[in-house]
């Protein structure tokens, strides 16, 4: 998916390509997070849709939970699903990441006498 050390530079409309996948599946991974959320405060916390979105949206992102859960499950289902969000905001990151991280740490191999060499 990626070109090695040993390879020139992809162009930027490869780069800009790239960005864009990593976008999409961040993306998707976010609403996946959030449709586990909206479910299982409305679910497992007996908490009203719109007000289940309002926690797993405030909660994804890193504001803290707005509706008092009071089920001892609703409890447990919201600790476990912060603790889950934290992982997969540090994912998504990562995800977007990694197209820049690799085109900069790739710039850093090329040699410039030998730039047209692996052609």
């Amino acid at each position: 998916m990626y070109e090695n050390k040993y390879q020139k530079l992809a162009p930027m409309s490869v780069f800009y390509r790239r960005i864009f996948r990593s976008s999409v599946v961040a993306f998707l991974i976010i609403m996946i997070c959030l449709l586990i959320g909206i479910a299982g405060y409305h679910y497992i916390a007996a908490i009203s849709w719109i007000d289940s979105l309002h926690n797993a949206s405030m909660i994804l992102g890193g504001m803290g939970p707005v509706v008092e859960v009071k089920p001892f499950w609703g409890k447990i289902f919201s600790s476990i699903y912060a603790l889950f969000c934290g992982v997969m905001f540090i994912t998504t990151i990562g995800i977007l990441m990694v197209p820049v991280a690799h085109r900069f740490f790739h710039s850093l191999h090329i040699d410039p006498d030998e730039k047209n060499r692996f052609n």
